[in-house]
């Protein structure tokens, strides 16, 4: 085996009429690894139009990993409510357009997996930095971001929405009242603390 007959690379041979060592791969090959036979999988599309179901069951650790990917790559410009405020915005990138807006609420799922693979106007594409399922996990958790600031009593079952949380006067608007503080023995004793 150590040595046998073998070709050198792009070296001269008298075997092949075009007298090439080196043979364009056989039709149809496939390199391994890369045999995408579900092109929807791969594309977000079908035919020539974006799809709109997932091509696996959205389950919680599907979410939690579109959450995971989500917060990585996309709360930048974004952010990790989806109203495209993300940091590199607020220092002056273009802003995106927010998940929230009725355009993008009635968007098909396999547009925005097309968008992280191709990128879109400013956004660039993704495919590298993310894997095709990672990007369908995203897309997943995209979809529930957008449910989660757009729930309706129908969408959750006709339980009682929850309102916003209540928010906090600032100290010292006079919206409560002041907290006294404790006297400490070492104050009483030299007489410094007066209320």
């Amino acid at each position: 085996m150590h040595d046998q007959p073998r070709f050198k690379p792009l070296a001269k041979s008298d075997f092949y009429a075009d007298l090439r060592s080196a043979r364009p791969p056989v039709e149809g090959t496939v390199a391994r690894g890369q045999l995408h036979e579900d092109t929807y999988f791969y594309t977000g599309k079908v035919g020539e139009d974006p799809g709109d179901y997932m091509p696996f069951p959205v389950t919680q650790e599907v979410l939690q990993r579109g959450r995971e990917r989500f917060d990585i790559y996309c709360t930048p410009c974004h952010s990790r409510l989806g109203d495209g405020n993300g940091m590199v915005v607020q220092r002056g990138f273009q802003h995106p357009p927010s998940y929230h807006t009725d355009r993008l609420r009635k968007a098909p799922l396999g547009y925005f997996f097309m968008v992280m693979t191709e990128g879109f106007g400013a956004m660039p594409d993704y495919a590298e930095q993310i894997p095709p399922r990672d990007r369908w996990c995203i897309v997943a958790y995209i979809r529930a971001l957008q449910l989660s600031q757009n729930a309706t009593q129908a969408d959750v079952g006709g339980q009682q929405v929850p309102s916003a949380p209540p928010q906090f006067e600032e100290p010292g608007s006079g919206a409560t009242l002041p907290v006294p503080i404790p006297k400490s023995r070492a104050m009483e004793d030299t007489g410094e603390y007066k209320q």
